[in-house]
């Protein structure tokens, strides 16, 4: 761990260099890439500058209870060494979560794509409920929001949605609510009070950027057609829907909010990229529980990963073992508990991982 840090360092000053030479900075897109970089390692240097000024605290105070004689003295180093010695550990347990890889995606926009499981019409409302809470979140987080396709059913719900969310992180604090989530609950509907339990599934994809995914535009098949409301009402005249086929890996995507064939034709281009680039991660990483498929599954209750809860006010998250009993507040968008949790729990599996 030493020697990777030490070998940051060298970089770290090599790039204090580089970004403060006057001909690099001419150059503005270098600029810009050393400046970057230079930010992204700045605080594993910090860190490393506290954890060896701690070392030589240490190193000093232990020297100083060799030659003390005074008792009194003795028991007041002894103590210093104590806390000094939990700060360094303390300092080790941090650079070692700086150290772990970074998740390429962490800072990308993402798609997020809920579809409405085993539960009916109670499925499609409560696909709508997480429709509204990720929405929420995204305002907590000043993050912008775009529906990319859906498709509504009478009673408010949603048989699918995809969605946009644009901001910094979006990946990084998303990519854990991939997965199938569970509800239960009295529907409007029940005359006898009896909980019904529904499931819908959701997957977030890291939005691709064109030097992440190439499509060969022989390999599309575009189909236009005209938009449709609830039961085949015609919406608009013109044939404005887009249903785009990518024909190598079968994949299609529909996209009719719009009433701009154009426009639908750039949003399903983006969610194709988005599920195409997936695809390719899914295969370097097979190994990897967290693919989109074993996340999303069939969209089977029994595959859950949270469960919400009505009658109880909680929710659950079965991964961690996580229960807050503030069911409300959580579905209005105050989402930053759970996810810091599952951050937190998946830093500890990596650690642990590397130390094995």
């Amino acid at each position: 761990m030493l020697d990777k840090l030490d070998f940051i360092t060298d970089k770290y000053k090599e790039l204090s260099g580089k970004i403060a030479d006057p001909e690099i900075i001419a150059d503005n897109a270098v600029w810009t890439k050393y400046v970057k970089e230079h930010a992204e390692i700045e605080p594993v240097v910090q860190k490393y500058q506290q954890y060896k000024k701690t070392l030589e605290e240490l190193s000093d105070a232990r020297e100083m209870l060799a030659d003390e004689n005074d008792r009194e003295l003795e028991e007041m180093i002894k103590s210093e060494i104590d806390q000094l010695t939990g700060k360094k550990d303390a300092l080790e347990g941090e650079l070692k979560f700086l150290l772990l890889p970074k998740d390429p995606n962490d800072e990308k926009n993402v798609f997020v794509e809920i579809r409405a499981g085993t539960g009916g019409e109670e499925a499609a409302l409560f696909a709508g409920v997480l429709f509204r809470m990720y929405n929420r979140y995204a305002e907590r987080r000043r993050w912008k929001a775009e529906i990319m396709s859906s498709n509504s059913t009478n009673m408010g719900g949603f048989k699918e949605v995809v969605f946009m969310l644009e901001g910094k992180g979006a990946y990084s604090r998303l990519k854990y609510e991939s997965g199938v989530h569970r509800v239960q609950r009295i529907p409007s509907t029940e005359s006898s009070g009896r909980i019904h339990t529904s499931a819908a599934t959701v997957a977030v994809l890291p939005e691709a950027r064109d030097v992440d995914v190439e499509i060969n535009q022989n390999e599309l098949r575009i189909d236009v057609f005209r938009s449709s409301g609830h039961g085949g009402q015609s919406v608009n005249t013109t044939d404005s829907a887009v249903r785009v086929t990518h024909i190598p890996t079968g994949l299609v995507v529909t996209c009719q909010d719009e009433k701009s064939q154009l426009k639908n034709k750039e949003k399903a281009l983006k969610v194709l990229k988005a599920r195409l680039l997936d695809m390719e991660t899914e295969k370097q990483n097979a190994e990897i529980a967290q693919s989109r498929k074993s996340q999303v599954g069939s969209g089977d209750r029994s595959e859950r990963i949270r469960t919400y809860n009505y009658p109880q006010g909680r929710v659950t998250d079965h991964r961690i073992g996580l229960t807050l009993y503030q069911l409300e507040n959580f579905l209005d968008g105050e989402l930053d508990e759970m996810i810091d949790a599952l951050i937190t729990s998946d830093q500890a599996e990596k650690l642990k991982n590397t130390e094995e």
